[in-house]
């Protein structure tokens, strides 16, 4: 008789960091999921590029003239990380725990999006998702 396979066991989510600045990253939080109270331009992508958290999640800062806001977006797709903003009616800007607590999801890379994040979703309710063992492709 053909027993079943065990198993694998599931693996533990990302570790979390929240920083009121993406610029407090640094190599030592690569894959982590990353939660920040910074805009989403292009030099906050330069630090999350650096760094490279799993996730990174901004402030789109109002989107601003020529989408500035959320550059990095774009930015951290070409590198391969998974990247979101939470309205700035939502959140307030530099206030890491503000987006945690009060995000709301207003913009998603592809990678972001193929995670299951999507516009109108609460950063809370991306998070549970993101933390199942089955969310993380690690």
């Amino acid at each position: 008789m053909d027993r079943p396979a065990p198993a694998a066991p599931a693996r533990p989510p990302p570790p979390l960091r929240i920083v009121d600045s993406i610029t407090e990253l640094g190599t030592a939080d690569a894959g982590c999921i990353a939660v920040s109270g910074s805009h989403g331009g292009v030099s906050s992508a330069r630090y999350a590029i650096a760094a490279r958290p799993w996730i990174s999640v901004f402030n789109d800062a109002g989107v601003g003239k020529d989408a500035a806001g959320i550059a990095a977006l774009a930015l951290l797709q070409h590198e391969g990380l998974a990247a979101c903003t939470v309205s700035h009616d939502s959140a307030r800007i530099g206030d890491a725990h503000s987006t945690f607590d009060d995000g709301i999801i207003s913009q998603v890379n592809a990678l972001a999006r193929s995670l299951g994040l999507v516009p109108g979703l609460p950063w809370r309710d991306a998070m549970a998702r993101l933390s199942q063992p089955t969310g993380d492709p690690r």
